[in-house]
């Protein structure tokens, strides 16, 4: 029959085209903004308004991708970083997230910055099914997964940094008296809660605390009252411009109480060389990624490698920018899922092998600090060490702190 010989040679020109592609060409998955040679990937960073420090996080991305590109891509494939300005503003970053997803068609979302921008678009994310992932903030709500599947955090979050902050407190401070300043927005109300749930039975110990808008131009009226509480700990939740302005008005003020300043504005660059070195002296903080600036690291391979990365593909950067060692850290964690990716590029299984991570090290993670992932637990690195500014740089001191992540799973 004519019909049958038809599909007799259909299946025959079928058959000879199969032979033709390559011999694991049948295991190959592609997800969106994949193809034999690329991987889109897209982001959004502050690169202007009220915290454009933290567009470093996005131009540090952005180097290591080039170098990633240098040195042959991820499997053959080259990476294609596409990277939009949402000015820090939710309202922008949801326009910048539909464009990424609806117009450029990229693989997943990956280290987009702050908390309220974040929050704005990861429920279209997860709609969408669109790897939400390392977010570059601290909030709790990024260890969701029971909600939000398609979200992950990457460093500690900011309950459990408040929780360490009040452990060492009550060890060492027990009849102090506590004021703290907070950004209104989930990371603050995170940190809020962190320090009350450490400090307990003696929450009292807090005197006087007030919240700030991003958009406020200064936090001087704040630091004033707080000051009139007669606290004698002030625990500090800022972006770095406002760090850097509550570190210069406490000097001005001649007000000296023991500082807590929050791990992501721990930058000598961007806050503590603005607001004054010898400002800053004391200030107790937290991390756990190596200082390149430390003396103890000169020899180190890893610190090596990285002033490498800063020399060729990030000349212009600042190398006591600390923010660009997370930036190197954390896209280092990328680079390894990708590669567990091999062919199998879908979003499904990016978040897979996200959320399978066993003791993985990646470099500038302080001795002892692993990446650990599961379905139940998204937050990769749980762990950190207390640091103290000694006028030049951030001195380690204490053992590592475990971020007691099963206790503050409630968002």
């Amino acid at each position: 029959m004519p019909g049958n010989r038809l599909s007799h040679v259909a299946a025959v020109l079928l058959a000879a085209s199969f032979a033709a592609l390559p011999a694991n060409a049948a295991d190959q998955k592609y997800g969106p903004g994949v193809t034999e040679d690329e991987i889109k990937i897209g982001n959004i960073a502050p690169y202007s308004g009220p915290a454009s420090a933290y567009g470093i996080i996005g131009r540090t991305a952005a180097a290591f991708f080039r170098k990633v590109n240098d040195e042959g891509g991820i499997n053959g494939r080259k990476i294609n970083f596409v990277s939009y300005d949402d000015a820090f503003s939710p309202p922008k970053a949801v326009e910048q997230a539909r464009k990424l997803v609806e117009s450029d068609e990229v693989l997943l979302i990956y280290q987009s910055v702050g908390t309220a921008s974040n929050a704005a678009i990861q429920k279209f994310l997860n709609a969408r099914k669109v790897p939400q992932l390392f977010v570059a903030s601290n909030a709790t709500r990024w260890g969701d997964p029971d909600h939000f599947p398609w979200t992950m955090g990457w460093q500690p979050n900011f309950q459990s940094e408040g929780r360490a902050y009040a452990k060492y407190i009550l060890q060492n401070y027990p009849n102090a008296k506590l004021a703290m300043l907070w950004q209104n927005d989930d990371g603050g109300r995170d940190m809020v809660k962190g320090l009350r749930d450490g400090l307990g039975g003696k929450a009292s110990m807090i005197v006087a605390e007030s919240s700030f808008e991003l958009s406020e131009p200064t936090i001087d009226a704040h630091i004033a009252r707080l000051k009139n509480s007669g606290a004698d700990i002030f625990v500090s939740w800022t972006t770095p411009k406002a760090s850097a302005q509550a570190i210069r008005k406490l000097a001005e003020l001649d007000w000296k109480p023991i500082v807590f300043l929050a791990g992501v504005s721990t930058s000598v660059a961007s806050v503590l060389r603005p607001a004054g070195l010898e400002n800053a002296k004391g200030i107790i903080s937290n991390a756990y990624l190596k200082d390149p600036g430390d003396p103890a690291w000169s020899d180190d391979a890893a610190v090596r490698d990285w002033n490498a990365f800063m020399d060729k593909y990030l000349p212009d950067g600042d190398k006591a920018d600390r923010v660009t060692v997370y930036g190197y850290a954390v896209a280092h964690t990328l680079l390894e899922i990708l590669k567990r990716c091999g062919d199998d590029l879908t979003r499904e299984n990016v978040m897979r092998q996200a959320a399978n991570l066993k003791d993985l090290d990646v470099p500038m993670l302080l001795p002892g600090v692993k990446i650990n992932t599961s379905a139940k637990d998204y937050f990769p690195v749980e762990q950190m060490q207390l640091i103290r500014f000694d006028g030049q740089r951030w001195q380690p001191f204490g053992e590592l702190i475990d971020g007691e992540v099963g206790s503050v799973r409630t968002n």
